[in-house]
């Protein structure tokens, strides 16, 4: 854990390197003392169809999902290095926005090789 999913328009992968944005969110999520690396996964995927209410019609939406019982200053924190990562990364992106989710720990399966 964690978990970080972002969604981003169509069409920003032209211009931007979003593996080079994935490389940059997991060395901040790595050099934070809340997680160990090896348990880090960040991952990017394109919205094909979407409607904003803001122009530029471009946006990015990152989720961060924690294992439950992080304190709020604790996901406000990464929250903040995530969105600020994002804004230097993609500086021309209309919308950013990012949100954290708790995964219960009593329910969550891992499977590793």
């Amino acid at each position: 854990m964690p978990h970080l999913s972002i969604e981003f328009s169509e069409g920003i992968e032209r211009k931007y390197d979003m593996q080079l944005v994935c490389e940059k969110l997991f060395t901040e999520l790595a050099g934070s003392p809340v997680f160990e690396a090896s348990d880090i996964k960040v991952r990017a995927k394109p919205v094909a169809y979407f409607r904003i209410g803001t122009d530029p019609q471009t946006f990015v939406h990152a989720t961060l999902l924690l294992m439950e019982g992080r304190d709020e200053a604790t996901r406000t924190t990464l929250n903040r290095t995530i969105i600020e990562r994002l804004r230097e990364l993609l500086p021309d992106v209309g919308s950013i926005t990012v949100q954290d989710l708790e995964i219960e720990r009593a329910t969550y399966l891992k499977n590793l090789f």
